[in-house]
This record gives structure tokens, C-alpha cells and sequence, in this order.
């Protein structure tokens, strides 16, 4: 009875520091199990964010209309590539190491982008492959629902940075708005462009953000990065 009387008590004071790790998106290991060696060590968090970062913004550059016309389809290489291990591969990876550390929001989104990105890449390649099958740049209308479906899932991610940080509140709220005027840019190029320059600033801010919290690890405190509560 005491020994189990003595886990209690190491769990209950645990919550705290718990709590306000969860808050800055980097959960310590399962609760139940605070005895057993973390199986993941160091924080996942950071990859996973420029992984996303860095491969948006290489993306955004072509949809803001920043390669001229006459690279575009050479560079359109050079993002395949990132989006399918870099932003893909990457970031599922740590999904995954999130998930494992108890960690479901960032293990969640992690993983949810990383397979987008590896989408994008396969869509993009069986199109190029395959072009008599059909050709994914006259899907006016899917590619617009497949836009704002993104865009819902994302908003529900917003939900939650609610209670995290503000560097995540940047992140997720440019991204859904990104994910909107994607949707529209299919009957405008306008929305289009217009796409692509919230969505390089969403890459930025993940770039930034994953860069925060990797100094913050190295006990370098940059702005938002501390735990907030808006509800």
C-alpha cells in the first residue's frame, strides 16, 4: 500500500511541471509510467516544425509567383523532393516520436502534415507519370473542396494552440487562411498569389518557432514561446 500510496504522490507532483510542459507543446513521457526510462529523449517538436516550415516556404515560392514562369516547371522538382522527405518523411517521423512521449496534439498534427506533404508529392508524380490518366491542374472544383477540407482540419488544430503558445497561434491561424484563399485561387489567381505570400509567413513562423523552441531547449527564451491560456 505505501508503495503504490508513494507513486501517487510522485504522479500528483509531476502535474505541474506536466501541465506546463504540455503548454509549450513538448510533453515529458507517460505519467504512468514515470519510473521507466523515456523511450524518446529529446524533443521532436523543433524537426517537426521546420520540416513543416521549410517546405512550405519552398512550395509558397512558386505559388507567390517568385520563379519565373519559364522555371516553374524545373522547380516544381525541387519542391517534390522537399515535400516528400523532408516535409513528409520528416515530419511523420516526428509525429511519431511525439505520439511516443505522450505528446497527442503535436504527435496529431505532426503526423497529419507529414502524410499531406507525401500526398502532394504522389499526386504531383503519378500526374507527371501518368498524364492521358488525368491531370490534377483541371480539378478546379476537387482540388478546391481538398483545400478547404485542409483548411477545417487545420482550424480544429487552432482550437487547441489556443492553450499552447503563441508562436503555434501564428502558425495555425496563417495556415488556415492560407488553406482559404488556396481554395479560391482555383477560380482566381489573385487568391492564389495571395496564397502564396500568407503562406511563405507561415513558414516563416514555423521556421521561427521551431528555431525558439530548439533554443529554448539550450535555455534561450525567445518571444512566444511561453504557455498561454486564451480560454
Amino acid at each position: 500500500m505505501s508503495a503504490k500510496k508513494e507513486d501517487k504522490n510522485d504522479v500528483e507532483a509531476a502535474i505541474p511541471n506536466f501541465l506546463e510542459l504540455e503548454a509549450m507543446g513538448r510533453t515529458p513521457h507517460n505519467l504512468k509510467i514515470l519510473s521507466t526510462p523515456p523511450f524518446v529523449v529529446a524533443d521532436p517538436g523543433p524537426l517537426g516544425l521546420l520540416c513543416f516550415g521549410m517546405t512550405t516556404c519552398t512550395l509558397m515560392f512558386l505559388v507567390a509567383e517568385w520563379v519565373p514562369s519559364h522555371e516553374a516547371g524545373g522547380y516544381v522538382m525541387i519542391a517534390m523532393g522537399y515535400a516528400a522527405f523532408y516535409g513528409g518523411v520528416g515530419q511523420f517521423v516526428a509525429g511519431i516520436l511525439e505520439l511516443i512521449k505522450g505528446n497527442t496534439f503535436g504527435g496529431t498534427a505532426f503526423a497529419s502534415y507529414g502524410c499531406f506533404w507525401m500526398g502532394w508529392f504522389g499526386f504531383n508524380y503519378l500526374s507527371m507519370e501518368f498524364p492521358n490518366v488525368g491531370n490534377p491542374g483541371l480539378a478546379h472544383k476537387g482540388k478546391a473542396l481538398y483545400s478547404g477540407l485542409w483548411g477545417l482540419l487545420t482550424f480544429g488544430f487552432l482550437i487547441v494552440t489556443l492553450r499552447k503558445n503563441f508562436c503555434l497561434v501564428t502558425i495555425f491561424s496563417t495556415l488556415v487562411i492560407t488553406f482559404g484563399l488556396l481554395a479560391g485561387g482555383e477560380y482566381d489567381a489573385r487568391s492564389a498569389q495571395a496564397a502564396g505570400y500568407v503562406g511563405g509567413f507561415c513558414g516563416l513562423s514555423a521556421i521561427y518557432a521551431g528555431l525558439a523552441f530548439m533554443y529554448q531547449v539550450n535555455g534561450i527564451n525567445m518571444p512566444g514561446t511561453a504557455p498561454i491560456q486564451l480560454f
